[in-house]
Parts: C-alpha cells; structure tokens; sequence
C-alpha cells in the first residue's frame, strides 16, 4: 500500500476511535449543542428586537452567523483532544505502533469534522423552529453547508497546531478562546461592520468569518438589502473557500511539525 493509503487507512481508525471516545463520553456532544442554541434563543428573543437590519428579519440575518460562529469555536475541540492525549501519554502509544505519523491528526480533524456535521444540524432545525428561513433552492443551501464544513475543518488544523504547542489541557482551552473570541465578536456575524468605526470595520470586512458569514447569507437567501462595498464581502464565497485553503496550506505542515516536536518531548 502506498503512504497515502497507509496514511488514510490509519487516519480511518483513529478517526473510528475519536468516534468511540466521543460516544462513551456523550457530554461533550451534548454542551457542545447547547451553546449554540442558547445564543440563538439569546439573540433572536432577547436582544433580536433591538437590533434592525434593513431588508430582513434579524433571525434570517443571524442565524447563518451563528453557524459560522459555533463552527469556529467547535473547532477548538480538536486542540483540546490533542492536549490530552499528550498529557495522558496516547501519543506516546501511537508513538509505538507500526502507524503513519500524520495518522493521529487526520483522524481527529476527520473525528470533530464529523462532530461539527451534527451540531450543524442540530442548529438549522433550531434555526428552523424559530422562524429562520432560506430562500433559495437545495443546491444553494447543500452548498453553503458544505463551504462551512470546509471552514471549520480549516479553522480545526490552527486549532490542532496550538493544542500541539502547549502541555496541558488547561492551557489549550485558554490559549484557543483567546483568538476565537475576537475573530468571531469582530466581525458581521451579529450586526453589520458599517456601524463600527473605520479601522475596526476594515478588520471586520477582511475577518475570514465575516467572509463565511456573509457567503452563507447569499447562498442561503438572507442578506441584508444594503449594499456592500468592501471586496471581501462581495465575494464572499470565492474569499471564504480561499482563507479555507490558505490555512490549510499553512496550519497542515505546522501541525505536523508540531506533532513531531511534541511527541519527542
């Protein structure tokens, strides 16, 4: 068999195990849903009467944010399971196998991709119940689906590189929230970036996120009738699937890098 195929036959039993160890310890399933369907209970019923986007309802305005939202903090699960199984010493057992190397971090990003595909829909029915609509046809929607997939599987390798850079959980939960926290608030995902002032808008107009969030509105029938003049968020879907491939051209090799840096220590 050749690397590859031994890389993606590994990477299919350690993603099987991931799996296994998520189904033995359904919490994580269950708190990793209920955060996003709390912010959309929040924003829609609490404070969705006071915020106002011209030409649709503030549901169908938020609720394809909140996806690009939750997406993006679920992928700092895959640091936080990597932390682990260094600080429990897995790594150092698959050290041992006659296993590819790059095995361990395909089947955890493979593992939370499949996560995050279940929390998806959890949230569109959410969405659903509460009034959220797309507009436009199948193909539209199972595309825009499909394109935050591809984010949050990008977004999972930086996740994987800092998980893979400290040594303790404790550490990986902290250092992920500080840059996810930003990245998602600073951006269109809850209100439109015209309203901030202009050095916070133009990073909120080249935020990756926005550019997620913004794809998702148009593929899924929900943008907002202004008209917007920043390029990123024009070309919302072409920019989205771009930063999706740029930080897996960077992350991948960083976090194998770092793989190896943290199994030799």
């Amino acid at each position: 068999m050749s690397a590859l195929g031994d890389t993606l036959s590994d990477g299919l039993t350690v993603t099987r195990r991931n799996i296994t160890k998520l189904r033995r310890i359904p919490d994580v399933i269950v708190f990793s849903l209920i955060q996003p369907v709390m912010f959309i209970v929040l924003f829609v019923y609490v404070f969705g009467s006071a915020i106002e986007v011209p030409g649709v309802e503030y549901e169908d305005y938020l609720i394809p944010g909140i996806f690009a939202q939750t997406l993006v903090f679920g992928s700092a699960l895959t640091g936080l399971g990597l932390a682990e199984d260094l600080q429990k010493g897995i790594i150092d057992r698959f050290r041992s196998l006659p296993m590819a190397r790059s095995a361990v971090l395909v089947g955890r990003t493979a593992a939370d991709l499949l996560n995050n595909a279940l929390v998806l829909v959890v949230m569109v029915l959410v969405g659903l119940l509460v009034g959220w609509r797309p507009t436009t046809g199948p193909l539209p929607v199972a595309a825009g689906i499909l394109l935050m997939l591809l984010f949050a599987y990008a977004f999972s390798w930086i996740s994987a590189t800092i998980g893979l850079a400290v040594r303790s959980v404790e550490v990986a939960q902290s250092a992920g929230f500080i840059w996810l926290f930003p990245v998602t608030f600073l951006s269109n995902v809850f209100v439109q970036p015209a309203g901030l002032n202009d050095v916070l808008r133009v990073v909120a107009e080249w935020n990756p996120v926005s550019a997620l969030a913004a794809a998702v509105r148009d593929l899924f029938g929900n943008e907002s009738s202004i008209p917007v003049e920043a390029w990123p968020l024009q070309h919302a879907a072409l920019v989205s699937v771009g930063w999706s491939l740029l930080i897996l051209a960077v992350f991948v090799p960083l976090s194998v890098n770092r793989y190896r840096k943290a199994a030799a220590r």
